[in-house]
């Protein structure tokens, strides 16, 4: 058929396609390694995933920098097969393979990981092996980050716990009313009725609690509406009791305030390691608030709640501070304020003195790193030619001046006696006109830069930190989409081709995610339709 349309056409087999998508992964793969050269510190993400089509264990990596021009960058670099025994030395030895592939195995800041116990040993290992070769910034305080959205997970299903019955109710209610035309259609006629503005029911993905949270927001609406449709459906029977909603409320008000934090720090273009102190603290606030209540089920349920929170953030992080310090809006003030908040008066004193010493103790490595670098460049420049300092040399146009920049390189590498820290600590804090949400810390340092050389390049890498694994995991809804049933036989190098290609080439030419898509894979939106007088069903 294609042949008598266009007599030129000739079919292109998949081992044709397969070569050519491997030239385009080979070319870019080239690219980004030239790339890759001109950064100096790049933090990473790292997560496993199963493939249920294929029965394999992959790990993917990926790194994450500020380029010169103060843009976040982020590429997938691996997407590899991880073979049994999936142990934490086995996790760490594929990672530092993976870094020397690349050539970046003297440039890691940070690695961002999830609660696994395996991955606490494999941080262990690279941590002991990084330290050898002295590359890591403030003995390796800051290497190790735990993924906060994974706490703030696990914080929260200990809370839906308690109301994992009604949770079932509820999507059941949901399920069953979508699973018929009639059915949605009775639920509408009801909506209506009761004059209710709301349109449309969610049902949630079950591993995702900000989904299952959406849900039951979503179902509170509609409370009204299911005791109805159980007086018109003899065969509905999940609907949740008064009681059941009064408790479904309560949740609500709670999880509501992970909600926001999650959906904050879930981003991934733009730095999040600056923000979430103040979330955090604001998590801690609310579970000291709701823990004294009088109501036994909200203070049972949040004093267990509390308990995972004190577990991972009763002491001091440091990365989070330190970040949330090097934020122009915030600086020191921002521990000044949260720090009574969230910890004893004299732990929150002591905590307070330990970020301030972390935080020169930063600034002096990378004082020094800068230092070390004019006096290599001054080296350099002396050896090419330009003769000592008192030679007279005759020198003209841009060179004199090279030359002159040289040399006060040279002779003013003493610092003074305020530091750049100093002035910006002593600085009052920056004043945002208009949005907060819109402000661009980075943006601000760019602008600064020439003022604070030294402290913008420990912002612009610090900044670069994220915080969540959330990068890392979205690959995995890609690699569920390039694995399914019908190419489960993928060899894992040609998985790898396809995962990193795509991700490189969209990065290239500027395409970003489907935002509305991810989405649509955390839950179910389920729109009811819209009558009209006569009941019969309208285009809405």
């Amino acid at each position: 058929m294609m042949k008598y349309g266009i007599p030129g056409w000739t079919s292109v087999s998949r081992h044709t396609c397969k070569k050519d998508c491997m030239k385009v992964y080979e070319s870019e793969k080239a690219k980004l390694k030239t790339l890759l050269k001109t950064v100096t510190k790049i933090s990473l993400t790292t997560d496993l995933w199963n493939s249920g089509n294929q029965k394999m264990e992959y790990m993917v990596l990926t790194g994450h920098w500020i380029d010169s021009s103060w843009r976040l960058n982020r590429r997938i670099l691996n997407f590899v097969r991880l073979p049994p025994p999936r142990t934490g030395i086995a996790i760490a030895d594929g990672i530092f393979k993976c870094l020397m592939g690349w050539g970046i195995e003297n440039k890691v800041y940070t690695i961002s990981v999830d609660n696994a116990l395996s991955n606490d040993v494999a941080i262990k290992v690279l941590k002991e092996n990084f330290e050898v070769s002295g590359k890591l910034l403030c003995g390796g305080k800051l290497f190790h980050v735990r993924c906060c959205a994974h706490i703030l997970n696990l914080i929260v299903q200990d809370g839906l716990h308690q109301i994992r019955h009604i949770i079932d109710d509820i999507y059941e209610s949901v399920l069953y009313i979508n699973s018929s035309e009639s059915r949605l259609k009775v639920f509408s006629e009801i909506v209506q009725q009761l004059k209710l503005p709301y349109r449309k029911l969610i049902l949630h993905c079950k591993t995702r609690w900000n989904s299952t949270y959406e849900m039951l927001a979503t179902a509170i609406k509609f409370k009204k509406v299911f005791p109805r449709v159980k007086e018109r459906d003899i065969n509905y029977h999940n609907n949740p009791s008064d009681e059941d909603w009064e408790k479904v409320e309560k949740v609500c008000e709670v999880l509501k305030v992970f909600c926001g934090s999650t959906k904050l720090i879930s981003g991934s273009d733009y730095p999040t390691s600056n923000l979430f102190l103040k979330e955090v603290c604001a998590v801690k606030c609310m579970l000291d608030s709701k823990s004294e209540s009088e109501d036994d089920f909200i203070g049972v349920m949040v004093r267990k709640m509390k308990l995972k929170f004190d577990k991972y953030w009763g002491e001091c992080n440091m990365l989070m501070s330190v970040a949330a310090i090097l934020d122009p809006r915030l600086k020191m003030r921002v521990i000044q304020w949260a720090f009574p908040k969230m910890y004893s008066e004299a732990e929150g004193r002591a905590n307070m003195v330990t970020v301030r010493d972390t935080l020169y103790e930063l600034y002096r490595e990378y004082l020094q790193a800068n230092q070390g670098m004019t006096i290599a460049r001054a080296s350099t420049s002396q050896g090419d030619g330009h003769g000592a300092i008192g030679e007279v040399a005759v020198v003209e146009g841009a060179e004199t001046w090279d030359d002159f920049s040289t040399f006060l390189d040279v002779v003013e590498t003493v610092e003074p006696s305020q530091s750049e820290l100093d002035c910006y600590l002593g600085e009052g804090c920056h004043k945002c006109v208009g949005d907060h949400d819109s402000f661009d810390a980075l943006q601000w340092w760019k602008a600064n830069s020439t003022k604070f050389p030294v402290l913008s390049t420990m912002a612009r890498e610090i900044l670069a930190i994220p915080i969540t694994t959330v990068a890392s995991e979205s690959a995995f809804s890609a690699g569920s989409r390039v694995i399914d049933s019908y190419r489960a036989s993928l060899s894992p190098a040609t998985v790898e081709m396809l995962l990193c290609g795509c991700d490189w080439c969209r990065t290239l030419n500027g395409v970003k995610k489907g935002c509305k898509k991810e989405e649509d894979e955390d839950h179910l939106e389920i729109q009811l339709p819209i009558l009209s007088g006569d009941g019969s069903q309208q285009i809405g």
